[in-house]
């Protein structure tokens, strides 16, 4: 039994081919089209290719950079693809293979967090919320052993809980998410702005930049800090701070008993971790009275969101 899983991203469209244990046994990477019929020609065309090759696929799981409604086939709304409102992206692939297999739409961080759940950090855990700290704050939930949805395939938008009242404006049209304080883009807003207040202390930021603060990036701020760069430190001591604290909101209506964080901002691993467990402990109600989740760095790597595709097309 193999499934043809599909991870589509801002960039690049990545599929794999994986087994009965969701091992990759064969991989495709191209662009991401900002076309929705390209972006359903190239999943077609990889299908054709992996039964070509003598794969007998059973189903197809996409993994989609958008928000996807309960009957796990329409994306409702997607910032990167136009065309992707109210869109049934199962329909529209399962035409070009004439329905061949079933083809199961999951969003992206519920995929790369039923990844970890199921082949990374989040095993044994009953009741785990996975974090991706990327260009966002994306969230997925599992209870008792469960991927949870929610009523309108809406849960776990974690990243837009109302942290800051009339805060940083967000891109989903509020202000104060999440995601505007504990996310790699903030991570450089913080170093930035670290720059302009403490020039002083910004030799080596300056230096990684090439003196264009407007240039600073993520990498060059995990490096700085890696390095125990002052202002690298602080920015990711306030990225981890708002993660804590964004944790505890969190806790306080699910209880899980784990976090796993990851995106490519927790590479830096306790750089980020250690603020954030301080401030989760720090901002959870009855702190001193309850028991506290672990939270853990997540160890499935980029392959989190093939991995989790995969393995929901078959349920």
């Amino acid at each position: 039994m193999t499934t043809l899983a599909v991870d589509i991203g801002g960039t690049k469209i990545a599929a794999a081919v994986c087994d009965e244990n969701d091992a990759i046994i064969q991989r495709w990477r191209v662009p991401t089209p900002m076309d929705a019929d390209a972006i359903n020609d190239n999943i077609a065309k990889v299908y054709r290719e992996a039964v070509a090759a003598g794969h007998k696929i059973e189903a197809i799981g996409i993994s989609a950079a958008g928000n996807v409604g309960a009957d796990r086939r329409t994306l409702t709304f997607a910032a990167n693809i136009p065309a992707w409102v109210n869109y049934d992206l199962s329909e529209h692939v399962g035409k070009l293979i004439d329905h061949e297999v079933p083809v199961v739409v999951e969003n992206d961080a519920n995929c790369a967090g039923w990844g970890e759940y199921v082949h990374g950090a989040g095993q044994g855990s009953s009741n785990m919320v996975a974090l991706t700290v990327g260009t966002g704050l994306g969230g997925a939930i599992v209870i008792n052993g469960q991927l949870f949805r929610g009523s309108f395939g809406m849960a776990a938008e974690i990243g837009h809980l109302p942290m800051v009242p009339d805060g940083d404006h967000c891109g989903c049209g509020l202000r104060g998410c999440a995601e505007r304080y504990t996310s790699g883009t903030s991570l450089e807003n913080f170093a930035k702005s670290a720059v302009r207040r403490r020039p002083q202390d910004a030799k080596r930021l300056l230096e990684l930049c090439g003196g264009d603060i407007n240039k600073l990036e993520g990498p060059m701020v995990s490096q700085a800090a890696q390095e125990g760069d002052v202002l690298g430190l602080y920015a990711f001591g306030k990225i981890g701070e708002w993660l804590g604290r964004t944790m505890a909101a969190t806790a306080a209506v699910l209880d899980p008993d784990l976090f796993v964080i990851g995106g490519g901002v927790v590479a830096v691993g306790d750089i980020l971790l250690e603020p954030a467990r301080y401030n989760y402990e720090r901002f959870l109600e009855g702190s001193a009275y309850r028991g506290h989740a672990k939270i853990v760095a997540a160890t499935a790597g980029q392959d989190a969101g093939l991995i989790g595709a995969a393995n929901l097309a078959l349920r």
